[in-house]
C-alpha cells in the first residue's frame, strides 16, 4: 500500500526510503510539486488550505523559491493519504469523493480537512488502513 514509487506521482520525487523521504522533507520541494497534485485531483482550495496559502505560494513564486520544510511536509501528508486512498478505493474519483465526504465519525468533518496536522493525517491513515482491511465503523 502507499508506496514510495506511488508517492514519487504526487510529489515529483520517488523515495528510495524512509530515510530518503526525510531528506527530502528536509530539503523541500519544488513549487512543481503543487502542479502534480492538482494534476491528481486537488482543487487550488484544497492545496490553499492543506500545503501553502496563495499569497505565501505568490511570494514563493516571485522569489523563486520553494517550499519551506514545513508547506513540503504537509505536501507529503497530503500525497500519501491521496494515494493511500486511490490504492484503498481502487480509483481515484471514489478516493477522492471519500476523502472530501462529510464523516460522522469526525464530528462530520471531510477526512480531507484533517490532513492539515500530523494527527488529523494519523487518523485519516488509520481510518483508510480500516477501510482496506473490511472494519466498517
Amino acid at each position: 500500500m502507499a508506496t514510495h514509487a506511488y508517492l514519487g506521482e504526487y510529489i515529483g520525487v520517488r523515495p528510495s526510503s524512509d530515510f530518503n523521504l526525510a531528506e527530502i522533507v528536509e530539503g523541500g520541494l519544488p513549487l512543481s510539486t503543487l502542479g502534480l497534485l492538482r494534476e491528481r485531483g486537488l482543487s487550488a482550495a484544497e492545496v490553499g488550505e492543506l500545503v501553502i496559502s496563495p499569497r505565501t505560494l505568490k511570494h514563493r513564486r516571485t522569489r523563486g523559491e520553494a517550499l519551506s520544510q514545513e508547506e513540503t511536509d504537509r505536501a507529503v501528508r497530503v500525497a500519501r493519504m491521496v494515494s493511500l486512498a486511490c490504492e484503498v478505493f481502487g480509483d481515484a474519483e471514489k478516493a477522492l469523493l471519500w476523502l472530501r465526504m462529510p464523516d460522522d465519525r469526525l464530528a462530520g468533518r471531510a477526512p480531507m480537512t484533517l490532513l492539515q496536522t500530523d494527527s488529523g493525517g494519523r487518523l485519516v491513515e488509520s481510518m483508510l488502513w480500516a477501510l482496506d482491511e473490511g472494519v466498517y465503523t
